[in-house]
C-alpha cells in the first residue's frame, strides 16, 4: 500500500465518524438570529463571503445575499481578488483560502475553521511530492487545484477539472510528458481523453472515490429516464455510463442544456442548492456510493466542507484568532507562476477558468 492511500485509508475513516455523527439541530429563529449577526458583520469590517459549491445550502444562500460569491475554488479566489472588500471570509477548505490568498496578498483571508481540508491537499504531502518530481525530470509537472500552496509552488502548471484537458493536449502537441497530481482517477481520465504520456501520483477525492458504477445503475433501473452528469474525479466505471462528464460548472450547465427531466449526479450533493436554482423544474438525485440501495440521501457529502457552519461564519470576524490564512511571500510569489501559465493559457483559448477545484 503506498504512502498516498494509507492517508485516505486515515482520511476515509474520519468521513465515516462525521456521517455517523448527529447534526445539530437550530431552529428557525436562531437561524435568522446568525444570519443577521453575520450581515451585520460584514458590513462592519468591509467582508464579503466567497463560498464553494459543495457548502451548506444556508451557507451558500447566505453568500449570494450579501453580494458574495459561489463558485469553484479558483472562480472563487478571482471573484475575491476582484471585489473591492478588504477582507475575504473564504467558505470551503483550507486549499481554497490558500488559493484566494496568493491571488490577494494585500487582502485578509478568514476561514470559519482552519481545521477544513481535502483528502487530495492530504493525500500530496510537498515532501514527497517532491521527490516524486525529481525522480522524473523529464515531466512537466501539472497539479490540480485541490493541492496546497508548496505543491503548487512545485509545479509548472495549476489546472482545474474544466481545462485539464485542454493543458494535457497542448503538453501531448508540443512533445511534452506529464507528471499529474494529485487525483489519480481524473488524472487517468485526462491520459484516456487526450492521449498525452501522464505518469499520475496515488491521491483520490474520498468523496467521488465512493460513486459505484452498480449503485448508480441500480437506480437507473428505478429512473430510466435519468441522465447521469459525474465529476471526473469519480472511477473510471462511473465515467463509462455517464451521459455527461464535467467540473461542477459543466454539471450544472449540462443540467439546463439536456433535454432530460430527471438526473442522477456523481458529486458531492452541495452543488443540489445550485443545480435547483439554475433549473428548478428538474429533479436530481444523488448517485449512491455503498450498498446495494437505489435511494441513497446521506453519502456524497464533504466532511470538511461541512464543518462552514453559520454557528462558526457568525464568530470569524468577532475572533479572527487562530482562522486568519497566511501564505509566504516567497512561496506565493513561485504559486503564482503556474497560477498565472493557466490563467493565461485559459485566455488564449478564449474561455472562462471554471469547474470543480
Amino acid at each position: 500500500m503506498s504512502i498516498a492511500d494509507q492517508k485516505l485509508r486515515e482520511i476515509r475513516e474520519q468521513v465515516q465518524s462525521h456521517l455517523a455523527s448527529v447534526p445539530k439541530r437550530r431552529d428557525a429563529v436562531h437561524t435568522v438570529q446568525l444570519e443577521d449577526r453575520i450581515r451585520a458583520q460584514l458590513k462592519a469590517h468591509n467582508a464579503v463571503i466567497v463560498a464553494h459549491y459543495y457548502t451548506a445550502p444556508e451557507i451558500q444562500a447566505l453568500a449570494e445575499a450579501t453580494g458574495g460569491c459561489v463558485s469553484d475554488s479558483l472562480e472563487m479566489a478571482r471573484f475575491g481578488r476582484d471585489h473591492p472588500a478588504e477582507t475575504l471570509i473564504v467558505a470551503g477548505v483550507r486549499f481554497m483560502g490558500e488559493t484566494a490568498k496568493i491571488l490577494t496578498p494585500n487582502k485578509r483571508v478568514l476561514m470559519p475553521t482552519l481545521e477544513a481540508t481535502c483528502s487530495l491537499d492530504e493525500g500530496c504531502p510537498i515532501d514527497e511530492f517532491s521527490a516524486f518530481c525529481d525522480a522524473h525530470p523529464d515531466r512537466d509537472v501539472v497539479v490540480y487545484a485541490n493541492t496546497s500552496a508548496a505543491v503548487k509552488a512545485r509545479a509548472d502548471w495549476v489546472v482545474t477539472s474544466s481545462i485539464a484537458l485542454d493543458v494535457a493536449e497542448y503538453l501531448a502537441e508540443n512533445d511534452k510528458k506529464v507528471l499529474w497530481a494529485p487525483d489519480r482517477h481524473l488524472g487517468d481520465y485526462v491520459r484516456r481523453e487526450s492521449g498525452a504520456d501522464i505518469l499520475v501520483w496515488d491521491g483520490a477525492c474520498i468523496v467521488h472515490e465512493e460513486f459505484k458504477a452498480k449503485g448508480i445503475l441500480d437506480l437507473k433501473h428505478v429512473h430510466p429516464e435519468a441522465a447521469v452528469l459525474a465529476h471526473p474525479e469519480s472511477p473510471a466505471s462511473v465515467l463509462e455510463i455517464a451521459d455527461h462528464v464535467g467540473s461542477t460548472t459543466q454539471i450544472i450547465k449540462a443540467a439546463t442544456e439536456l433535454p432530460n427531466e430527471k438526473f442522477i449526479v456523481a458529486t458531492d450533493q452541495g452543488i443540489f442548492y445550485k443545480l435547483q436554482q439554475a433549473a428548478p423544474d428538474k429533479t436530481f438525485l444523488i448517485a449512491p456510493t455503498a450498498g446495494e440501495g437505489a435511494t441513497c440521501r446521506s453519502c456524497a457529502n464533504c466532511p470538511w466542507m461541512a464543518m462552514n457552519e453559520l454557528e462558526l461564519l457568525a464568530e470569524v470576524l468577532e475572533r479572527p484568532q487562530g482562522r486568519e490564512i497566511f501564505v509566504d511571500p516567497e512561496l506565493a510569489e513561485r504559486a503564482m507562476q503556474p497560477l498565472d501559465r493557466m490563467l493565461s493559457f485559459a485566455q488564449s483559448l478564449n474561455t472562462g477558468v471554471v469547474g470543480r477545484a
